[in-house]
């Protein structure tokens, strides 16, 4: 079996690709801009999602694509996702897999995005292909890395109040996404792909246990919050994040778990994780 990676130069594309090499899959990367993605050690090859004719191309003699969600407006990315379905399906690929991810569909500044990530959903299932969508939870290296920026201001602040959010790791995303790429019994299916589901009090706690810090959480309303990211990261992403944290208030993060059925065993639980981030010898 040959498996393309779409996005391969990115983080969770290039785990992907490690998680494959691992199941020893003759795996293609494909990337808008390949050099960046010379390290992987694999084959590379053009994959700019507004290019159809070079994608096109790029696909040959693959037979499972995974399409990863681009990053591009909502109204653009529909059309760059279909490129890549068109230009899977030009090329003989027989399965296309994707990487979409949970939210709220109304009522956020995160729906827009959330409802693009729909429609491509719907037009991977009517491709004509073996489809399988997987649905991302929320990343949660980012608050990890976010650590000094969260002592200096003396804890956490977002609008995400007692709302649960099931949080993910790249590493889990990447092992789910090479059995799914890799085992046609998943053809067919949509997975919520996260661990489980905790507040930001727990995820404050365990940050204090892995790294020694003193800090807490401070519920904000949604006009603050957006207010304070809209000041530090501009407009579109300041809205957009706390669009992220509004759909978290309001229950859109907190959702069944499919990890054990897409990856074949548990998530890794979260004392585990938040324990490794202290032990050097951890995966």
């Amino acid at each position: 079996m040959n498996v393309a990676v779409t996005g391969a130069s990115g983080r969770l594309g290039s785990e992907i690709v490690k998680a494959l090499l691992e199941r020893e899959t003759n795996v293609v990367g494909l990337a808008r801009t390949p050099e960046k993605a010379a390290h992987l050690g694999i084959e590379i090859r053009p994959g700019d999602y507004d290019e159809p004719e070079v994608l096109h191309q790029s696909l040959g003699g693959v037979d499972a694509v995974l399409l990863m969600s681009g990053m591009d407006a909502p109204e653009r990315r529909i059309q760059q996702h279909r490129n890549v379905i068109e230009a899977a399906r030009r090329a003989g690929v027989t399965r296309i897999v994707y990487t979409s991810v949970q939210g709220a569909e109304e009522a956020t500044a995160f729906s827009p995005i959330i409802q693009s990530n729909r429609q491509t959903e719907a037009d991977v299932r009517e491709s004509g292909l073996a489809w399988v969508i997987g649905r991302n939870g929320i990343y949660i290296e980012p608050d990890v890395e976010y650590i000094e920026a969260y002592e200096e201001a003396g804890g956490i602040a977002n609008c995400a109040g007692t709302g649960r959010c099931g949080y993910t790791t790249r590493p889990e995303l990447a092992d789910a996404y090479a059995q799914l790429l890799t085992n046609d019994e998943h053809d067919g299916h949509t997975y919520n792909l996260h661990g489980e589901a905790i507040t930001q009090y727990e995820l404050a706690d365990y940050l204090n246990q892995a790294f020694g810090t003193d800090l807490t959480y401070t519920p904000l309303s949604v006009e603050e919050y957006r207010a304070d990211r809209v000041a530090e990261l501009g407009e579109f992403m300041g809205t957009v994040i706390a669009g992220i944290y509004e759909g978290i208030r309001n229950g859109e993060a907190d959702n069944p778990s499919h990890y054990v059925e897409a990856a074949g065993r548990e998530h890794q639980s979260w004392p585990s994780y938040f324990a490794s981030l202290g032990d050097p010898a951890a995966p």
